[in-house]
Order: structure tokens, then C-alpha cells, then sequence
């Protein structure tokens, strides 16, 4: 199977990176020290048609298939910046794609269409303080009052939770467990809303990760997105899409710093000759380029059921697992290659290296990857 990729998704790829490299390159630095990415990056990137480039041109997308939005998680990589890449992906690609699939036409253009052009900033509202990926236990509740929900609860982790303008909120409007789930679309602006605190993160520093409160919030009942009670299953799908674009980005994050460390290796001279020709990194760098190159295919594969609309939970949960777990080996040793130049920030590497370390936790943890892949198979 080769990648479906054609000269469209080509020139959408040559366009987003000679803007990422151009206009979000140069301040990474200066963002991760500052906390947060400028709010005109989502407004830039819209008029690209990044953000809505796999969304019908109706809702304000491009048109594309789900193979442009591989190419958007693939080309952010070069912002050198994971929080700016984790904000837009969850604005194009983790909160918005449940509106487009059962919203109604309203939720779509109150909602959707200005999340695509970059005038409103969404979040996806799962997470809570105790229940992360075992969402059936989830508290944060919505009680039917008339014509609106009254939501009481707390999220957590919530990624672009600072400023979000909307969130495609997970609550519990049945009884216990998976089938007293819904879906909401849930203006920030609301009496009762309130950002606790915004969280202080180990890496992936420019995004702004918040811890939300609910405290008799009223949205009207048309927000509800899909039927009520039947979230638990559009939840789940949702986990598929967020655990394949962490898949991408770490495969293509992997090209990256393993290219610059060979760049390195061959000008950094030590005992008269280029690091690299010292065969202790030249067989590690070989292994590292071999299992790169199974992750990528491990992944494509299941972008290619995934776009089909093919059963792809298995394939999906064994590329987050194996991208995310193989990004912590070849960051480390990228970091290790460069010596003290590895330890300081202003090196893309050592930032790599925080910022990598969630990729084998968000979107679900490395072993909750495992319990899924051994339901899925006989034998366990």
C-alpha cells in the first residue's frame, strides 16, 4: 500500500510548510517561554485552508480528504513548537469533526464554520479530574430544566481550555456508565462558566491547558449533538482521530530529529573525526531509521482504514502505542548525540524531549493502548 498522496495534497504540503517554517518557526521559543501562541495563528492558518482542509467547502473547508489532514499533522512538525501544533490540531481535527459528522445545521454554522475560519477557538471538553480514558465514568452532569440543559461539573486537561470560545463537552444526562453519556456544544460565554486555573506543564508549554469549572450552566437543549444518552459511542470515535494525528506527528517529528542529528553528527568534529562515523551512533541511528520507517507504515495503514471508514481501533491503538513509545528512544538519543548542546533550550532537541514525553500518555496512556489492542484480539 502506498500513500494515497497526489500533486493536490503535494502543493498543500509545500504551501503549509513554507508558512510554518516562515511565520511559526522563528517563534518558538519565544512562545514556549511566554505560555502561549499569538490567537491570529488560528486566522492565519484558516485563510490557508489548513484548518478546514478535509471539511466540505460548505461548512468553509477546502474540500479535501482525510489525507490532507495527515499532510496538516505531518507539516506543523516544522513549527519546532508541539503546543502550537497540539491548539490547532484539537481546533481542526479533535473538537470540530463530531459537529461536522451529527450536528445539526445550526451547531454547524454557530460553531463549525467559524472554528474553520479562525474566529473562534475550540476546545473538547472529555477529561475530568477523575475520569480520563474511562469515560463512562464520567460526572460532569446536564440536567434537563425546560428548554436547556443545567451543566454542574469540572474538565480537565483541557487543551486550548484557556481561551476556548466553544467546547464540544462530554455530560452525563442518563444513569451510570457508558449509556448516560451526551454530547453538547458549549458556548464559553456562559453564566457560570469559569477557567479554575491554567495548568503548568512539564513540555508542549505554548499550549494552554486548563482545568474548567461548571456551575449551573444553562445552554438551550438544541446543542445537544446527535441523541441524548448516545455520546458514549461518538466519544469513542472521537479518541480514534485524536490517537491517529499523535501517531503522524510523532512519526514526523521522528524524521526530524533524526535528520538534524545526522546533520549534526556530520559537522561535530570529536577525536579527528565526524561524530556519526563512530559506530556506536551509526548502528543506533540504523535501528532508530528502521523502526521509524514500521511506524510510518504501522500508521499509514491505519490512516488508510481510518479514511475508508473501516474498522480501525486495533490498527489505530497499535500506532499511537508504538509511535508514542519508539518517539521517547529516539529523542533521548537524539538529545544524547548533541552532548551539552542537548541540554539547552534553545536547541530544538531538548525541547523535543519534554515535548515528546506526552505522547505516550495523552489521548490515552501506552497502556491503555495495550488493554484495547488485547480485547481486540483472541486469544487474551
Amino acid at each position: 500500500m502506498a500513500p494515497p498522496f497526489t500533486p493536490e495534497h503535494e502543493l498543500f504540503r509545500k504551501t503549509l510548510r513554507d508558512y510554518v517554517v516562515r511565520e511559526l518557526a522563528p517563534h518558538a521559543l519565544e512562545w514556549d517561554e511566554a505560555g502561549i501562541f499569538p490567537r491570529e495563528i488560528f486566522r492565519d492558518l484558516a485563510e490557508l485552508g489548513a484548518l478546514g482542509v478535509n471539511y466540505p467547502e460548505e461548512v468553509g473547508g477546502s474540500g479535501g480528504d482525510f489525507w490532507h489532514a495527515v499532510v496538516l499533522a505531518e507539516e506543523l512538525v516544522h513549527s519546532r513548537n508541539s503546543g502550537v501544533n497540539m491548539g490547532v490540531l484539537v481546533q481542526s481535527q479533535i473538537a470540530t469533526p463530531i459537529i461536522q459528522e451529527i450536528g445539526t445545521a445550526e451547531q454547524k454554522k454557530e460553531f463549525l464554520a467559524p472554528a474553520l475560519a479562525g474566529e473562534k477557538i475550540a476546545a473538547l471538553g472529555i477529561s475530568e479530574p477523575d475520569a480520563g480514558s474511562d469515560v463512562a465514568h464520567l460526572r460532569t452532569t446536564a440536567r434537563r430544566s425546560g428548554d436547556d440543559y443545567v451543566i454542574d461539573g469540572a474538565k480537565m486537561w483541557i487543551t486550548n481550555g484557556t481561551r476556548a470560545d466553544f467546547i464540544t463537552l462530554a455530560v452525563r444526562t442518563g444513569g451510570p456508565g457508558y449509556g448516560g453519556i451526551s454530547l453538547v456544544t458549549f458556548p464559553t460565554d456562559v453564566k457560570g462558566f469559569s477557567v479554575s486555573k491554567k495548568l503548568e506543564k512539564v513540555g508542549n508549554l505554548s499550549s494552554d491547558t486548563a482545568l474548567l469549572f461548571f456551575e449551573d450552566c444553562r445552554i438551550p437543549v438544541r446543542y445537544l449533538l446527535g441523541e441524548e444518552n448516545q455520546g458514549f459511542y461518538h466519544v469513542m470515535t472521537n479518541f480514534q482521530g485524536e490517537r491517529l494525528v499523535a501517531a503522524i506527528g510523532a512519526v514526523s517529528g521522528m524524521d526530524q530529529m533524526v535528520a538534524e542529528a545526522l546533520r549534526y553528527g556530520n559537522e561535530r568534529q570529536a577525536f579527528d573525526k565526524p561524530l556519526i562515523k563512530f559506530q556506536v551512533w551509526r548502528h543506533r541511528f540504523a535501528d532508530h531509521l528502521t523502526s521509524i520507517e514500521a511506524a510510518r507504515w504501522l500508521t499509514y495503514r491505519a490512516c488508510d482504514l481510518f479514511a475508508r471508514k473501516e474498522p480501525a481501533v486495533k490498527e489505530i491503538s497499535m500506532a499511537k502505542l508504538f509511535a508514542g513509545d519508539l518517539i521517547q528512544r529516539v529523542v533521548y538519543d537524539c538529545m544524547q548525540f548533541h552532548g551539552g548542546m542537548g541540554y539547552v533550550v534553545e536547541t530544538p532537541v531538548a525541547r523535543a524531549f519534554r515535548d515528546a514525553r506526552l505522547l505516550s500518555i495523552g489521548g490515552g496512556t501506552s497502556e491503555v493502548m495495550k488493554e484495547i489492542i488485547a480485547k481486540l484480539v483472541p486469544g487474551f
